[in-house]
């Protein structure tokens, strides 16, 4: 069916902060043609970034692969990250072109593929010949076996926006980890001792050691963390210590460690969230035994995130008091 998109195009200045992100990203790229896809694919990134905004769609680009060097490399990426959604496909599109193209390396869909890297859709993004402005014409759900979709076969940017709500609305609420219910010695299954969890008496110690400074009165749980097949065969494990501190606040102390290793695989991050703000991150170096968050305290009734990110895979946890 063929579609009159000129009703529902949107239309999006591509200013120097735009250009000044391209080319900082292809000026890492030695070959010709990677450059010229590098600077276009992030111009079509910002693009809908722009349009997200716009709509109050939160997104989070450093989180995509298309922000990130390596995979600029290796792969043809225009992802862009939407939290609690998942990634949408910002592919461009050039000024006569009459199809968009879909490389296979980004036809992980939501039906199939793996969970962290499943698009939530394809968005063609046509740049003018001068690269001033981006024309975003429609998207679609699915990538097409042939990799090439007609601009007259794509949905609208109004179906767009409900397919993301509706994406928003099928999310599964996350259980909460209530940690007052820790001072009452009452756990979930996954938050096993300290004990339990630990192979070998030297990790057991080194981390009641780190913990030691909350005092007698805290308590301390681990839980393994699951980064699928990024760390092949190693894993990891998250530790909460809590206790009771001045004015009913509770003192709290996150650390992240191997679980059958010395040292963390470098480049994991841990990362502490309250309304999708950023309030603490650190990062594992080559040869870290463990990596923490700077103590924090919380009140009565308030909750926060705990986040586990390596690559392109992150894992929430999140609690309240």
């Amino acid at each position: 069916m063929t579609r009159n998109l000129s009703n529902v195009t949107f239309n999006v200045p591509l200013g120097a902060e735009a250009h000044r992100l391209a080319q900082q990203f292809c000026s890492q790229q030695s070959d010709r043609a990677k450059v010229k896809q590098v600077y276009l694919n992030t111009l079509a990134v910002s693009a809908v970034k722009f349009y997200l905004q716009c709509m109050g769609i939160e997104t989070n680009w450093e989180a995509s692969l298309s922000w990130n060097p390596v995979f600029q490399t290796l792969m043809d990426v225009a992802d862009l990250e939407i939290p609690k959604r998942g990634k949408l496909e910002c592919r461009p599109v050039l000024p006569e072109a009459n199809i968009v193209s879909i490389p296979p390396e980004v036809w992980c869909d939501a039906e199939g593929g793996r969970e962290h890297d499943h698009r939530i859709g394809y968005i063609a993004v046509r740049l003018d010949s001068k690269l001033v402005e981006a024309t975003l014409l429609g998207f679609t759900k699915i990538a097409p076996e042939s990799g090439e979709l007609p601009i007259n076969q794509l949905h609208s940017l109004e179906d767009l926006l409900e397919h993301l709500h509706q994406i928003r609305q099928l999310q599964p609420t996350k259980m909460q980890v209530n940690l007052s219910h820790w001072f009452e010695q009452i756990f979930t299954d996954n938050w096993q001792s300290v004990e339990a969890l630990f192979a070998t008496r030297e990790n057991l110690a080194f981390s009641l050691r780190s913990t030691s400074r909350l005092g007698e009165a805290s308590v301390q749980r681990a839980k393994l963390i699951d980064l699928g097949l990024q760390l092949e065969n190693q894993s990891v494990a998250l530790l909460l210590a809590i206790a009771p501190d001045a004015d009913l606040k509770v003192a709290i102390l996150v650390q992240l460690h191997p679980t059958n290793a010395d040292y963390l695989p470098p480049d994991i991050k841990l990362i502490l969230l309250s309304d999708g703000s950023t309030l603490q991150s650190v990062q594992s170096r080559s040869e870290d035994n463990y990596i923490q968050l700077k103590r924090f305290r919380v009140n009565p009734g308030e909750c926060f995130n705990i986040q586990v990110a390596f690559g392109n895979v992150t894992v929430t946890e999140s609690f309240t008091i």
